[in-house]
């Protein structure tokens, strides 16, 4: 009976966190339809996000004695989730032949985002859901599925999008990009995390404010895909 109820559990957090997910990576990818990427690859960028929490957990518990304040263990946290989500989706998907617009970092690292909170909220979930909390499982998954994916969505996004902005410049300068792109994604993240904390009896500002970030990466989403498809040429060597 015991093992049924976790099994039960685990299912339900699972689905809890992976629709969600699912839902944002269908509207995302309707934004690449003239020149969709393949749907194994997109899966096993998907995974690999989810990997990459796994990867992420006990780094952070690695370095909790290393920060010396609640605002530094933020920023760190932030910095280890951004730059392990880009190393899962750079080892499975950037460097393929599929990657070959600049639309395309944006699409892989938001399909990673997306593994990673869906894994993330899940473990969010199981939590209330041992103790058949409902209620609460039920405000926990609305507010990840607004806030939290939301936000890895922006956040890892935006690295993308740097990167391809600059994929027709020099090897040099995608370099710079892309640390740029890592160190405005911590911010984004670490931002997020500080004011969901010092505000927690009130979101509303907080989901407000990245609603407002959301809308203008969408409008810079938009203009990405445009010069995808004005440049558009197959480039098989990274």
């Amino acid at each position: 009976m015991i093992l049924e109820f976790e099994i039960q559990t685990i299912g339900i957090g699972l689905l809890g966190g992976i629709i969600p997910a699912l839902i944002w990576l269908w509207f995302w990818l309707k934004e690449d339809s003239e020149n969709p990427e393949p749907k194994g690859l997109l899966l096993l960028t998907f995974l690999g996000g989810m990997l990459s929490v796994l990867a992420v957990i006990p780094l952070q518990r690695l370095t909790e004695n290393m920060f010396p304040n609640q605002t530094t263990q933020l920023i760190g946290w932030a910095a280890l989730e951004e730059i392990m989500k880009y190393l899962f989706v750079a080892v499975i998907a950037l460097r393929t032949r599929h990657c070959d617009e600049p639309i395309d970092f944006a699409i892989y690292l938001i399909t990673g985002a997306l593994g990673f909170a869906a894994l993330e909220n899940t473990l969010f979930l199981l939590s209330p859901l041992s103790v058949q909390d409902s209620v609460v499982s039920l405000m926990t998954g609305n507010l990840r599925f607004i806030g939290s994916m939301l936000l890895h969505v922006v956040a890892s996004g935006t690295i993308g999008m740097v990167v391809g902005f600059a994929y027709y410049k020099n090897k040099a300068t995608r370099k710079r990009v892309l640390i740029g792109g890592l160190l405005l994604a911590t911010l984004l993240h670490s931002i997020f995390n500080y004011f969901i904390i010092d505000n927690t009896n009130n979101m509303f500002p907080v989901f407000s404010g990245l609603w407002i970030v959301t809308i203008v990466f969408m409008l810079l989403f938009e203009s990405l895909r445009k010069l995808s498809g004005r440049y558009y040429r197959p480039k098989f060597n990274h």
